[in-house]
C-alpha cells in the first residue's frame, strides 16, 4: 500500500489539482510557523529582559496577525481537501461505471453485485479520510519538515543535527506498524464485503426463504458475519491507538533530546535565549508531520484499499468470462483477437454510424469464445431493414451471446456490419435498442421507466411505446417502487419493451432486439406485443427478438435456429447456412 499511488493521479485529475494547491498552503503554512516561532520568541526575550509594553506591541500585533493567517491556512486547506476528496471520488466512481457499462453484463455476471456496489459507495467514501487527514499532512512533510531542519541547522547546529539522527527512527517505526495495520485492515475490509454481499443475497432470497420457512435460520449466519466485521474493527482500532501511542512516545523523546540539549547549553551560556527558544520552539513542528503521517495512516488505509480494487476495474482487473481471459483464449488458440473492425478480415475501423436507416445488418463469421470453449462458431447471416427477425434454440445455446456480440460487450472475430459500417466490439451503439430478460425498472412513474435516458419525457410517445409493446392498459402516471414494484412480471416485460420501442421511435434507432420479451406474456398480450413488432419493421426498423415461444417465431419473416451441435457440450452451438432475406 503506497501512500500516494501514481494511479490516483492519473485517474483523478482533482487529486493533481489538490496536490498543487495542498504544496502551496503547505508552504505558506511552513513560513507562518517560523515566523511564530521567532515572533514568541523574540517577545518572551524582550519580556526577561524587562522591555516594556511600547517594545512589545509590534511583537504582540504581528504574533497575532500570524496566528489569524495561520487558522485561515488551516481552514483553507481542509476546505481544499473536502472539495478535493468529493471531486476525486465523483471522477472515479464515473470511471467505474463507464468501465462496468463498456465491460457489458458478461463482465459483471463475473462480479459480485454488491461487492461493487460496496466498493463505489462507501469504500470510495473512505477518501475522505485520506484526503482530510493524511495527505495533507504527507505534503506537510514533504515540505515543512526539510525547511524547519534546515532552519535550526542555521540557528543551532547541534539541535539540528539531532534532528536529523532521530527523525528518521519515526519513519521506520511508521514502516513497521504499517505492515501489521495493512493486514489487519485487509482482513476489515473483506469483512465489510462478505457482510454486504450476505445481507444483499438474504434480501434477495428472503421471498424464497420465507416460502420453505427457513428465513429465521439466517439469523445465525448474518450475526456470525456481523460478528466477525465487528471483532476484526476492534483489531484495527487497537493497531491504531497502540501505534499512536508508540509515535507520539517516539516523537515525544526526540522532541526532549533536544530541549535537554539547548537547556544544557543555556545554563552554560554556550547558547542564547533568543535563538534557544527559536529552535525549541520550531523542533515540535518538525516531527509534527511525520508523526501525523503515522497516526492518521490507519484512517487512510480504507479509502487506500477501496482504491485499489477500484484502479484494478478500471485497468480491467480479473473477473470470470472477461473480455481479456477471452482475447487471450484466442490468441492461444491461433485465433486473431480481434474484437474490433480493424482486425476483422477485409473490414476497415470506422466510426458507429449515428441513429437512422442503416442498411442491413451482416454478421460474417462471427465467433465468440470464453476460456478454450467455443460459444459461438462462424455465424453467418443478413437482415434487411424492415424484417421481423427471430433467434430460435433452446436454452444455453447461445442465443444470449450473439445479442452480447452485436451489442459490443463480448469480443468476436468475424466481422458485423450494418450497412456500409463496419461495427467495432466494445464501440457506441447510438443506432440500437434494447430490452433485456430483466426489466430492470427503478423506482418512479411508468413513464420515467420508459423514457430513462432520454433528456425528456414525450407523453404522447410513451403512450404509443407501450400500445405497440402490448401495454397500452397501462397508465404512464402509476407510481412504480424499487426494482418496478407494483407490476406483475408480464407487466414489467411489457414496460422493459416500451423503454426499447421508446428510444427507437425517438432516437430513429435502425435496429431493436428484445430479448424473450413475452416469457411472462399471456397469449392475447403476446398477440398485441407481435402486432406493434410487426408494425415496427413494416416501417423499416430491423427487429430481432430472441424468443422460443410458438407465436413469436410463427409471426417471423427470418427464423436463425441455434442448436447444440451433436455430441458436443451444451455451450458449443451450430448455427446454419447463412440466412437472408
Amino acid at each position: 500500500m503506497r501512500p500516494l499511488d501514481p494511479r490516483l493521479l492519473r485517474y483523478a485529475s482533482a487529486a493533481r489539482w489538490f496536490l498543487a494547491i495542498g504544496a502551496v498552503l503547505g508552504f505558506a503554512q511552513t513560513l507562518v510557523v517560523i515566523a511564530f516561532s521567532w515572533l514568541l520568541s523574540q517577545v518572551i526575550t524582550l519580556a526577561v529582559a524587562g522591555h516594556g509594553q511600547a517594545d512589545l506591541a509590534p511583537y504582540v500585533g504581528g504574533l497575532a496577525a500570524v496566528v489569524v493567517l495561520r487558522a485561515a491556512l488551516v481552514w483553507l486547506l481542509e476546505v481544499a481537501a473536502s472539495r478535493g476528496a468529493a471531486s476525486v471520488k465523483s471522477q472515479l466512481r464515473t470511471r467505474v461505471l463507464r468501465r462496468v457499462a463498456e465491460n457489458g453484463p458478461d463482465w459483471l455476471a463475473g462480479q459480485q453485485g454488491a461487492r461493487v456496489s460496496t466498493l463505489v459507495t462507501q469504500g470510495l467514501d473512505a477518501l475522505d479520510n485520506y484526503f482530510a487527514r493524511y495527505l495533507p499532512q504527507l505534503l506537510l512533510a514533504g515540505i515543512a519538515t526539510p525547511i524547519l531542519v534546515l532552519v535550526m541547522l542555521w540557528q543551532d547546529l547541534p539541535s539540528g543535527i539531532t534532528v536529523i539522527i532521530v527523525l528518521p527512527l519515526i519513519p521506520l517505526f511508521m514502516i513497521l506498524i504499517g505492515q501489521a495495520t495493512q493486514a489487519v485492515q485487509k482482513q476489515q475490509w473483506e469483512s465489510l464485503q462478505r457482510l454486504g454481499v450476505g445481507f444483499l443475497d438474504l434480501v434477495g432470497g428472503l421471498g424464497t426463504l420465507k416460502i420453505f420457512g427457513r428465513e429465521r435460520r439466517q439469523t445465525d449466519r448474518v450475526r456470525a458475519i456481523t460478528e466477525d466485521y465487528r471483532v476484526r474493527t476492534m483489531k484495527v482500532l487497537r493497531v491504531s491507538f497502540l501505534s499512536g501511542f508508540v509515535l507520539e512516545l517516539g516523537a515525544s523523546l526526540s522532541v526532549a533530546l533536544v530541549a535537554v540539549s539547548i537547556g544544557l547549553r543555556l545554563v552554560d551560556g554556550s547558547l542564547g535565549l533568543g535563538v534557544g527558544l527559536f529552535v525549541l520552539l520550531l523542533a515540535p513542528e518538525a516531527f509534527l508531520p511525520v508523526r501525523q503521517i503515522g497516526v492518521q495512516f490507519h484512517a487512510a488505509a480504507d479509502g487506500l484499499a477501496a482504491a485499489e480494487e477500484v484502479f484494478l476495474i478500471i485497468e480491467g482487473g480479473p473477473a470470470g468470462g472477461t473480455a481479456t481471459d477471452t482475447a487471450d483464449a484466442a490468441a492461444t488458440a491461433g485465433q486473431a483477437p480481434a474484437p474490433t473492425a480493424a482486425q476483422a478480415p477485409g473490414a476497415t475501423a470506422s466510426q458507429a454510424p449515428v441513429a437512422g436507416p442503416g442498411g442491413s445488418l451482416r454478421f460474417a463469421q462471427v465467433t465468440v469464445r470464453r476460456g478454450t470453449d467455443v460459444t459461438l462458431p462462424a455465424f453467418n447471416a443478413t437482415i434487411d431493414p424492415g424484417r421481423f427477425a427471430v433467434i430460435a434454440g433452446p436454452s444455453g445455446a447461445g442465443k444470449s451471446t450473439l445479442v452480447a456480440a452485436l451489442q459490443g460487450f463480448v469480443p468476436y472475430t468475424g466481422s458485423i456490419t450494418l450497412g456500409d459500417t463496419t461495427l467495432e466490439s466494445g464501440g457506441p451503439r447510438p443506432w440500437l435498442a434494447w430490452a433485456g430478460q430483466r426489466p430492470g425498472l427503478l423506482s418512479g412513474t411508468i413513464a420515467d421507466n420508459v423514457a430513462l435516458g432520454a433528456s425528456g419525457i414525450d407523453e404522447a410517445l410513451v403512450v404509443r411505446a407501450l400500445d405497440l409493446a402490448g401495454g397500452g392498459d397501462l397508465q404512464p402516471g402509476i407510481v412504480l417502487g424499487v426494482n418496478g414494484d407494483g407490476l406483475s412480471g408480464g407487466q414489467a416485460q411489457r414496460v422493459a419493451a416500451a423503454r426499447a420501442i421508446y428510444r427507437t421511435l425517438s432516437d430513429g434507432c435502425p435496429v431493436l432486439v428484445l430479448d424473450e420479451p413475452s416469457s411472462a406474456l399471456d397469449e392475447d398480450a403476446e398477440g398485441r406485443l407481435i402486432a406493434g413488432l410487426r408494425e415496427l419493421s413494416a416501417g423499416g426498423t430491423i427487429v430481432i427478438v430472441v424468443s422460443h415461444r410458438p407465436a413469436v417465431v410463427a409471426a417471423a419473416d427470418l427464423v436463425l435456429s441455434v442448436v447444440p451441435v451433436a455430441g458436443a457440450p451444451a455451450s458449443v452451438v451450430s448455427l446454419g447456412e447463412d440466412a437472408h432475406v
